[in-house]
């Protein structure tokens, strides 16, 4: 079995965001995600989903992709995050956008 496929697989919406997945977000994708970055599936409740996938060593994170997580992504300075633990989902704040498509 191929070490990709024995990762365990986690749906991330932009309010769990933690510091560390965003960081790995803007470190996989620096100038930003496109259409050829996004994964769209279908969840358990049958409703087509489109994230973008990042990988640590034992997780592969499908991160749902919103306008708000474009703006944070192109606002990302870690410096904010420095007063945070790296799994706080706390830490990432809403950019304060109307509307989230």
């Amino acid at each position: 079995m191929n070490k990709k496929d024995s990762l365990k697989r986690v749906i991330v919406d932009f309010k769990k965001l933690t510091p560390e997945i965003l960081a790995l977000l803007v470190e996989k994708y620096p100038y930003g995600y496109d259409d050829g970055h996004i994964i769209s599936f279908t969840n358990a409740k049958n409703e087509i989903v489109e994230a973008v996938e990042v990988t640590t060593d034992d997780t592969k994170y499908l991160v749902k992709v919103s306008t708000k997580l474009a703006v944070t992504m192109q606002n990302y300075d870690e410096d904010d995050y420095e007063a945070f633990d790296n799994d706080d989902p706390e830490a990432v704040q809403d950019p304060g956008l109307t509307s989230d498509d």
